[in-house]
Parts: structure tokens; C-alpha cells; sequence
């Protein structure tokens, strides 16, 4: 652990959102082995809030990644990861449903996520459009299409997984303040100051997770992060039958339209659908339009409708959200060149939520002996130069 003197804790995290939460987690695992690690957790509004990225109920977790096949032991790692923060929860947390991804042969969804599949010999069947539709007669799809199933896919609850990892770091001794904004981060020889609307805390290493706000809160770094808003939609549909959990999976579509992806219904929430990436919108995370317009709603309903008739029916809830994105669209995780108390946490790109607990855990190493178990090299700073 880093040699540290006149500190008020050992390690600040933060943003307490998805990665923020579990690395705060990990990092009081800590004190479970008796080792009395100090740690402060700080959130400028409320954990589980509507101003950033990690809400929205549910999130995709998929392990034939079409982004990079070097992903592929990270989320493997992830997804048993969930099911242990459910044992020490006492909740569910991720609904195993199988995932179809869908598109032309050629599309980058379909080569990518069989490209990671065969390196990393993972469960998957292609069947063709007719033979999807058989399976799961909710699908309408043109015949040139292919759907790429994988048994293990399925879904993570957000908010209720971002509690849950503060509420067991609350118990093992985090001290966690919400509400409370950070508005400066210092490095200095031997430690790292924070200062926040309140007060002003020294640590050993801080983990900066703050989403969005990464950027602005390390301005001297000049990350290349930007800010893009999302809009999720929940409808009721006309035939909710072809969608229950168990007769329905989650589902990625690339077509000329984009990558649209939705999730069968699960308790009352409706269908839950999205676009990947709606319309690279590059906003400030203070001020952006959290409204969702007409022009928003027919961007993700009218693709979802042509292959997904049955799903046609009133909303019942929308909402926006923020992906951070990289200009590679990978993570961004690494130590501040020049500041290596420092660490930045951007694992976002818009997938990033399904890795907290593995990224969570990775954090905790890096602040708290300098390295980690787990292969980050694709996420380094430094690529950026």
C-alpha cells in the first residue's frame, strides 16, 4: 500500500455510481480481513440518480462481446462476480434470459460478437431469420438477416446493484457522503487532496469515477471524453405474451437505422428499449435536455416496430441518460500520467455497467498496492497519445 502521511483516509472514491459503488465495496472487503483500510466515499447527488449513467433499472450483461474479444475474461469474471454480490445481498441482481443479437452476416454486430465467441470457445448458435422467428415469433426480420443466440446473456438491475454494494461497504466501515460535490483534486507528494463544497480530505490515492464529470473535476489531464445523451423508453405492448422473461431474450439489432437493443418485460417496468448511441448527441452534463421529445421517441420506436411488431403500444415511462464516451469507445482505466496517486475510472463508452464488480475490484488493487490481477492494458491513457 502506499506510504501515506497526514491523511484523513487511505483511499477517496470518487462517484459513486455503478464503478464508483463497487470499488468502494472491494475496497472495504479489505477490512474484513482485519486490515482497517480507511475509506470515504463522495457523491454529488444521490446513488441511483437520474443525472448520469448507471440508472435506468436494467443493463445488458453479454459475454460474446462484438466490441473486442480481450473482453471477454472481464465480463466473464463480472458475471460470477454478480452472483457472489447476490449471495452477500440476499438479492437478485442479474436475470439470465439468453440474448439474440441480430444482422446482416456482415454487420459489425454479428462478426464481432462471433469473432469473440469462437476465441473464446463460448455457447452460441446462428440461426437464420426464419428460424429466429420460429423460436421467438415476436421477431420480424429480413430473411438476409442472422441472429447470433448465447445462452448465458441476460440483464443486471441497476440501481438495486449499486445499492447494494454501497450498503455492504456501509457495514464493512466506508463512510460514504452524498450530496456533496467535489470541486477540486490535488496530488501532492506523499497524498491527494480533496476538496468538496464542504470540506477538504487527504488520502493516500483517490479513484475519480465520476462519469461525465471525470473531465471537468481533471482538467489538467485533457482527457478526450465526451458527454452524449441517451433516451431509454419502457412500453406497454400489445401482445405482452411473446415478451415475458423465459419466452422472450434480450435482444441487440444492428440495421441501416443503427443498433437498437430492448429486454423482455420484467415486473412492471414494460418493454424496455433503446438505441445504442442516439444520434451521437455531445451535451454538457450540467445542463442537458433531460426531456424526451417526439423526435426522440420515433428515433428508437419506429425501427423497434418494423422488427418488433407486437411490441407496438403507449409508453409508459421515458427517460435520458449519459454515456461518456471514448473516442475508440473503450474504457478508459488507468493512473494519471504524472499523478499516480491518481486513478481514472471511465469504463463506460456506453457498456460499461455489467463490469462493475470486476472493475470494481481492479480499482481496489490499483489504490491499494499499485497493481491489479486483472489485464487493463487496452484501457491506458496513454493510447490517447
Amino acid at each position: 500500500m502506499w506510504k501515506i502521511q497526514n491523511v484523513t483516509h487511505d483511499v477517496i472514491v470518487v462517484g459513486l455510481g455503478a464503478m464508483g459503488s463497487a470499488a468502494l465495496y472491494h475496497l472495504t472487503r479489505q477490512n474484513l480481513a482485519r486490515q482497517n483500510i480507511r475509506v470515504l466515499g463522495l457523491e454529488r447527488f444521490e446513488p441511483g440518480h437520474e443525472r448520469g449513467s448507471s440508472h435506468g433499472r436494467t443493463r445488458i450483461i453479454r459475454h460474446g462481446y462484438f466490441e473486442h474479444p480481450s473482453y471477454v475474461p472481464l465480463v466473464r469474471r463480472a458475471a460470477a462476480m454478480w452472483r457472489e454480490l447476490e449471495q452477500q445481498s440476499g438479492q437478485s441482481l442479474m436475470t439470465v434470459t439468453g440474448i439474440a443479437e441480430i444482422g446482416n452476416p456482415d454487420s459489425e454486430l454479428i462478426k464481432g460478437t462471433l469473432a469473440a465467441s469462437r476465441e473464446h470457445e463460448l455457447p452460441h448458435e446462428i440461426l437464420t431469420a426464419r428460424e429466429l422467428m420460429k423460436l421467438y415469433p415476436a421477431f420480424r426480420i429480413p430473411e438476409d438477416f442472422v441472429a447470433v443466440l448465447q445462452p448465458d446473456g441476460g440483464f443486471v438491475q441497476a440501481e438495486a446493484g449499486i445499492r447494494a454494494h454501497l450498503r455492504l461497504a456501509a457495514a464493512a466501515g466506508a463512510e460514504i457522503h452524498t450530496g456533496e460535490r467535489v470541486v477540486a483534486i490535488e496530488q501532492f507528494s506523499t497524498n491527494v487532496r480533496v476538496t468538496t463544497e464542504r470540506g477538504t480530505f487527504e488520502a493516500g490515492s483517490v479513484i475519480v469515477s465520476a462519469g461525465a464529470w471525470t473531465k471537468s473535476l481533471l482538467p489538467g489531464l485533457n482527457l478526450p471524453l465526451q458527454a452524449t445523451r441517451q433516451v431509454l423508453l419502457w412500453v406497454k405492448p400489445a401482445q405482452p405474451d411473446l415478451f415475458r422473461v423465459g419466452w422472450f431474450p434480450v435482444f441487440m439489432i444492428e440495421s441501416e437505422d443503427g443498433i437498437h437493443y430492448g429486454f423482455p418485460l420484467h415486473a412492471e417496468d414494460g418493454l424496455k428499449i433503446a438505441k445504442h448511441h442516439h444520434a451521437g448527441e455531445i451535451v454538457d452534463p450540467d445542463s442537458y435536455d433531460r426531456t424526451v421529445s417526439p423526435a426522440d421517441e420515433a428515433s428508437i420506436m419506429k425501427p423497434i416496430h418494423r422488427f418488433l411488431p407486437a411490441s407496438a403500444g403507449p409508453i409508459v415511462s421515458a427517460r435520458t441518460c449519459l454515456y461518456t464516451m471514448a473516442p475508440d469507445e473503450d474504457f478508459v482505466i488507468d493512473r494519471a500520467p504524472g499523478q499516480e496517486r491518481i486513478i481514472v475510472a471511465s469504463p463506460c463508452s456506453g457498456h460499461g455497467f455489467k463490469f462493475a464488480p470486476a472493475i470494481g475490484q481492479a480499482l481496489a488493487e490499483l489504490a491499494l498496492r499499485g497493481k491489479t490481477s486483472f489485464d487493463l492494458s487496452r484501457f491506458r491513457i496513454g493510447r490517447f497519445t
